[in-house]
């Protein structure tokens, strides 16, 4: 271990862009490491560097495929082999969240089984950021420090200048993390109910509120095939509204979900970059924002025992 460098960042190999520019924010090198990949598709996972005794993060969204959540798990197991003295896991997306309880009979709650993989493989503690369901923090036995992109999205909403604003949420689900935003703002909350024939398909959603002549921002955690985003927008500028765009804080957008928001009454659609955009298909609507920055402080306050409480604008 570099004695200049009091902790050590390494990343998974879908990850790269995004502890990259952690590393850039703390002024720091990246530490290195190496994936080797067999014919089979099996990989393995080796440390390129000593990191005996050191404070490692290991950064890696568990998004699709599977392979970022195995990779993560070696990373981890690599780790702790090699006697590093605190193992942290640096998960900007956390895969699986949605899977977070038995919703009908005879089904995995896949939330907690990543949990108990990760906490098996030996880490430390968890940072991640907006987690689908608060309570998954409560699935794990070491400190879940949870992240809220409430950080970066609050100052976009102020930088729009708009007037009669009204905050949102595409479904009931989500309709406590719109109060949060309303309550902060001092703006209106408009509700939606959501029926749902099967997963990813939504057959009508019903606005419970006024949205006519008003500046509707709908705010959600993930966005999949974009259905029910797209379906909200529309139904609120039938309702009136004068613009609709929607603040969410992991862009999965799979399948054609960008075609859809294009074809949509979304004025535009805001996401972090916990989940890097790959799908091939372009969306013209589509703008991310950096949380590098935050996950940045968070390693450096977490590993300095400093408080991350004035991370966070609102919960």
């Amino acid at each position: 271990m570099n004695p200049a460098n009091p902790f050590l960042v390494f990343c998974g190999s879908d990850s790269l862009y995004m502890a990259q520019e952690i590393c850039d924010y703390l002024h720091y090198p990246m530490g290195q490491m190496n994936v080797t990949h067999f014919a089979d598709g099996e990989f393995a996972v080796s440390f390129e560097e000593s990191i005996r005794g050191a404070d490692v993060f290991l950064v890696q969204s568990t998004f699709p495929p599977a392979d970022n959540l195995m990779e993560l798990l070696l990373m981890i197991d690599a780790a702790k082999r090699a006697s590093a003295k605190t193992i942290n896991a640096v998960i900007p997306y956390f895969g699986w969240a949605r899977q977070d309880r038995k919703d009908k009979p005879r089904v995995s709650i896949g939330a907690k089984l990543v949990a108990d993989m990760l906490s098996k493989a030996g880490i430390d503690r968890l940072i991640t950021m907006d987690l689908h369901a608060d309570q998954i923090q409560g699935f794990f036995d070491v400190p879940v420090d949870h992240m809220y992109a409430s950080k970066i999205f609050i100052p976009y909403i102020e930088s729009l200048e708009l007037d009669d604003i009204v905050m949102t949420a595409p479904d009931v689900g989500g309709s406590k993390r719109a109060s949060a935003y309303a309550k902060y703002l001092n703006v209106p909350l408009v509700l939606c109910q959501k029926t749902r024939s099967r997963a990813n398909v939504v057959d009508e959603i019903k606005i419970i509120g006024d949205v006519a002549g008003k500046n509707v921002i709908i705010i959600d955690d993930i966005v999949d095939t974009a259905g029910t985003i797209c379906t909200a927008a529309n139904a609120m500028m039938e309702a009136g509204a004068k613009s609709v765009r929607a603040l969410c804080s992991h862009c999965v957008m799979s399948a054609d979900a960008p075609t859809k928001v294009d074809n949509s009454q979304l004025e535009e659609i805001v996401f972090t970059n916990t989940i890097p955009y790959h799908n091939p298909l372009p969306c013209k609507k589509l703008k991310q924002l950096s949380v590098a920055k935050m996950f940045a402080e968070t390693i450096y306050r977490v590993y300095s025992n400093e408080s991350i409480s004035t991370q966070y604008l609102i919960k």
